[in-house]
């Protein structure tokens, strides 16, 4: 800030930083097809998750009937690779085709 009160001058500065020109992308591409596919819902152990999941898939069962869906619960709530569920997870995910999931209090 400028010594003069009168007019006091301020420098502002950006906050931002120089951002990495790669295109963010996801891990795997969407689904362009929803028809016969086989969606996981994973969810914690806390007590809105498992409702969430489950409006989520009667919803999307009226739009897609031909939609199937497999559950895979993390008990206790931590991160998979925090828990013996590693394995049992790693399974999980090479059965569906897509995976939604919720996380709620």
């Amino acid at each position: 800030m400028n010594a003069d009160h009168a007019n006091p001058e301020y420098e502002v500065m950006s906050p931002w930083a120089e951002a990495d020109p790669i295109p963010l992308k996801g891990i795997t591409s969407r689904l362009t097809v929803l028809e016969n596919k086989t969606i996981g819902l994973f969810h914690n152990s806390k007590r809105a998750a498992r409702p969430i999941l489950s409006v989520v898939e009667t919803k999307l069962k009226e739009r897609y009937p031909s939609m199937n869906f497999s559950s895979f619960l993390l008990m206790p709530n931590a991160g998979v690779d925090e828990t013996e569920d590693r394995e049992r997870f790693d399974e999980w995910v090479k059965e569906v085709d897509a995976v939604i999931l919720a996380y709620g209090d």
